[in-house]
């Protein structure tokens, strides 16, 4: 039964570093593409950002990678707020 335990503890932590990666993957081509890449260590906020979400319980790679981006321009103050006041 412990060896069971332990085989499925290893396929989640694989999978959940193997989503880490893949939405990590979305959000930098995005911001590359989209020319938004400014910061060196964009690569290590993105992984701080995604982590800290997927520990949260957030499994949805789009989801995490859209949030991601948005939290990374939001940093570089490279968001326009969508409600303004007139």
């Amino acid at each position: 039964m412990l060896r069971v335990s332990l085989a499925k503890e290893k396929i989640v932590e694989g999978s959940l570093h193997q989503l880490l990666e893949e939405s990590v993957d979305i959000a930098w081509v995005y911001l590359d593409r989209s020319g938004e890449l400014g910061n060196s260590d964009a690569v290590g906020i993105l992984v701080d950002i995604i982590g800290r979400m997927i520990r949260h319980g957030h499994r949805n790679r789009m989801f995490l990678a859209n949030k991601a981006i948005a939290k990374y321009l939001e940093s570089r103050g490279n968001v326009v707020a969508i409600r303004q006041h007139a």
